[in-house]
């Protein structure tokens, strides 16, 4: 194929403009498309140049569909309602959509699987490579040790993050309840205060640190009688999500339609 067209939605925000910067560094995609909600201040700005990387002649819209409809793949890690609507249009349009969205109630995604009989739909609470290697490597854990080993998640992000646990906390929740062969929300603890009693054996506990700038840092610790293993991911830098997101629409451009996650991409799937 000649060069992937790709449009960033919600490109204005931090994210967006990291994925514009990963679009515009990365081999075999040109950004052709940037979106922002209506009302939004980087409406009318070239997109390059809100990111940083130079003009791209691009120029942010809040009108979506003529984007989609002239695209091949778009980066999408803005809020749970946008996503459920700019995944109709990637289905009508046919084409990938590279979902990082967080924030999820539970069952609010079960749309997405509709919209992946027609598009590429690779979600996934976190698109680096090494939170995805973790996950294997939790999964795994968590098979081998039995229940006398107590799971904890804990993570920290920078003080504007608005949804919590993170996703890919629960990500990580996912691949430990996976390893155990339970569901998560049947066994997972996310709050904690008073007296709670006893830790109840076969949960899962997450706990949730905010402040400052921090990229986001994950550890899950397995705690057993007389020791613990820890298993930790330090995010030093944003770009690392972005660029994962762009590896992920140059893969599931060859794929069929689908529904498809970043083990699928990076081959971990067990």
């Amino acid at each position: 194929m000649g060069e992937m067209r790709v449009a960033v939605v919600g490109a204005g925000g931090r994210m967006g403009k990291a994925l514009v910067g990963a679009v515009a560094e990365a081999s075999g995609m040109r950004l052709t498309g940037a979106v922002e909600r209506p009302g939004s201040d980087a409406l009318g700005k070239d997109a390059g140049d809100l990111a940083g990387v130079g003009k791209l002649d691009v120029t942010v819209t809040d009108d979506a569909l003529p984007v989609f409809a002239a695209t091949d793949a778009v980066l999408d890690f803005t809020a749970p309602k946008a996503t459920l609507e700019f995944a109709e249009l990637a289905a009508q349009a046919r084409i990938v959509h590279v979902i990082g969205t967080t924030g999820w109630s539970e069952g609010e995604d079960e749309p997405l699987l509709a919209a992946a009989r027609h598009a590429r739909i690779v979600k996934s609470g976190n698109m680096s490579l090494g939170v995805n290697l973790l996950a294997s490597l939790v999964r795994k854990a968590a098979a081998a040790l039995d229940s006398d080993y107590d799971i904890e998640v804990l993570e920290m992000h920078h003080r504007h993050k608005v949804d919590a646990p993170s996703g890919t906390a629960l990500l990580l929740g996912e691949a430990a309840a996976e390893g155990r062969g339970i569901d998560l929300a049947q066994h997972s603890v996310r709050v904690r205060d008073g007296i709670t009693g006893e830790r109840e054996t076969g949960s899962i506990g997450f706990a949730t640190l905010r402040g400052g700038g921090v990229i986001g840092e994950h550890t899950v610790i397995l705690a057993g009688g007389g020791e613990r293993i820890e298993l930790t991911h330090r995010a030093e830098d944003r770009q690392l999500f972005a660029r994962g997101a762009a590896r992920a629409a140059l893969w599931a451009f060859d794929q069929k339609p689908g529904f498809y996650t970043m083990a699928d991409v990076l081959g971990l799937r067990d």
